[in-house]
């Protein structure tokens, strides 16, 4: 999926070609679609980083990598999504086995995301 301005058919293709990528945990095809100054932010980047803020395309793969790069295959289900034009924020629900999350996603001008932050409840 090449980069371009988000709308909401665009958002619905980036949620099917995510969760695909997820769900074979490739962290390189989730990467391509971060700018590379984006920042992530998650409980878990606390848990293995000590900060909840993981900057940069590059780190947010070195990070996926040390967290999820040991598992071949992920069951990941979406939930609902729902993208906000007006702010360019895509907000997808997954779950994966008994860990239910919500995700916000921003967009620049060309469709690249910025800034990302995971909620996670069970």
């Amino acid at each position: 999926m090449s980069a371009g301005k988000m709308d909401r058919a665009a958002a619905e293709r980036f949620v099917a070609a995510w969760c695909a990528s997820w769900c074979k945990v490739d962290i390189d095809a989730v990467v391509a679609h971060f700018a590379d100054d984006a920042q992530m932010r998650s409980p878990l980047a606390l848990e293995l980083t000590g900060s909840p803020v993981v900057t940069g395309a590059e780190n947010i793969r070195a990070y996926w990598r040390q967290a999820y790069g040991h598992i071949e295959s992920a069951d990941l289900k979406i939930l609902s999504w729902s993208w906000d034009e007006v702010i360019a924020r895509l907000t997808v629900w997954w779950q994966l086995g008994g860990t239910r999350a919500s995700e916000f996603m921003d967009f620049d001008a060309v469709g690249r995301v910025v800034r990302s932050e995971a909620f996670y409840g069970k």
